[in-house]
């Protein structure tokens, strides 16, 4: 996939950009983690992308990166950034009684002190709880132990019917569909525990399939598709990246990882900072296992390759050793890791703190750590097959800011 400079249109302007040439990947994949409210953090890092002209064509995500995929998947090139500006914009207002004073941007305009952002934030995450946010989901009323045992009001806190409608005006499922993109979401079966990818190359997707993948209960209820009930695919497993690599047939891929949780950080200091790396450590994408995996199986690959390669016309022949080289292939994948670390004053509630100034860092973090990542132009390069897989993150080399 070849990639040069030219005109982008975005959101009804039409801009130059300096966009960078990539080599001949046959995949070029987005792959985004679920995290809530740190999702914009996302659509910071694929405004980059878009704006560096480098156009994926295979998106995968689970619970909130799979509502990112279906804005961006949904939508043509020029309408991506306003789509997804549009939707964030929305579901980070409260459904009900806006603040009189929003207190998050105040702390933006005034030299205020991170304690002071630190209460502000907690402020915006209790008004999420009582209020749910617009567009998104709402409480239920009557609340769950009220309704009618076995229904989707008595196992879950919140209504996510605003959000079937968000995604129904916002996304073209037509166009997410098309032969052009590939899709996957993650979900798993409430009954049997299994994990499973609704895959646009397998089945049609449909906003019932992006509500699966980010039903997290207790919050949400699960959604039924066909005879079977979903929750958030983040339950088993919050990053679609072991999908990008596994499938079949192998191609040689490019893929953009976006994490919303980091694996690593500091020792907590009292209960707040443990809970908040609980969830850190849960969710976490455990990304260095996964390549891990995929470099071992790749070496493998590539010596039955050659093994079969040295053997006479005769032995090729054998049963065995034809069922032996279907797996065989030097292929390579190359995974540009992008993990949000951007964390000022946000806490254990950070992944339901849904306040606009709070949108607009994660945002903001998210732009300013592809640019960084895509001034390296040399790690988008084809790795060797000797190399077979290779990762890069930023942060590696260049510690985030405080």
């Amino acid at each position: 996939m070849k990639i040069v400079a030219g005109t982008d249109i975005v959101a009804g302007a039409t801009k130059r950009t300096d966009a960078l040439v990539l080599p001949d990947y046959e995949t070029v994949a987005l792959v985004l983690q679920g995290g809530g409210a740190l999702g914009s953090y996302q659509a910071g890092v694929y405004e980059g992308l878009h704006a560096a002209g480098i156009r994926p064509n295979w998106y995968a995500g689970i619970s909130i990166g799979a509502i990112n995929v279906a804005l961006i998947a949904g939508n043509p090139p020029e309408r991506r950034i306003g789509r997804l500006r549009e939707f964030w914009e929305t579901v980070c207002e409260p459904s009900f009684i806006p603040p009189i004073i929003d207190l998050q941007s105040l702390t933006r305009l005034l030299p205020l002190t991170d304690d002071f952002r630190t209460y502000a934030n907690a402020l915006s995450a209790v008004r999420t709880i009582v209020q749910g946010q617009s567009g998104f989901f709402l409480p239920r009323v009557p609340p769950p132990w009220a309704q009618p045992p076995g229904s989707a009001g008595s196992t879950s806190y919140y209504d996510t019917s605003p959000l079937r409608a968000t995604l129904e005006r916002l996304v073209d499922f037509d166009l997410l569909n098309s032969a052009d993109l590939r899709v996957s979401v993650g979900a798993v079966s409430v009954t049997t525990g299994n994990f499973t990818y609704f895959d646009s190359a397998r089945i049609r997707i449909g906003p019932e399939h992006i509500m699966a993948s980010g039903a997290l209960p207790p919050g949400f209820p699960p959604v039924q598709i066909g005879d079977d009930c979903y929750w958030d695919g983040g339950l088993v497993s919050n990053t679609p990246l072991m999908h990008v690599l596994e499938a079949g047939p192998r191609r040689d891929t490019l893929a953009f990882q976006v994490d919303l949780w980091s694996a690593s950080g500091p020792q907590p200091q009292h209960i707040f900072d443990a809970m908040e790396r609980q969830k850190d450590i849960q969710y976490s994408s455990r990304t260095r296992m996964v390549t891990d995996a995929a470099l071992y199986a790749q070496k493998l690959r590539r010596a039955i390759l050659k093994l079969c390669e040295q053997l006479p016309a005769e032995a090729r022949a054998d049963p065995e050793v034809i069922e032996l080289a279907d797996l065989a292939c030097s292929k390579v994948y190359n995974v540009i890791h992008l993990i949000y670390r951007a964390k000022v004053a946000l806490g254990e509630a950070k992944d339901y703190e849904f306040g606009l100034a709070t949108m607009r860092d994660h945002w903001a973090a998210g732009g300013a750590d592809i640019a960084r990542t895509l001034a390296r132009p040399e790690w988008l390069q084809r790795p060797s097959a000797e190399q077979g897989v290779v990762t890069h993150d930023i942060h590696r080399i260049e510690p985030s800011a405080p």
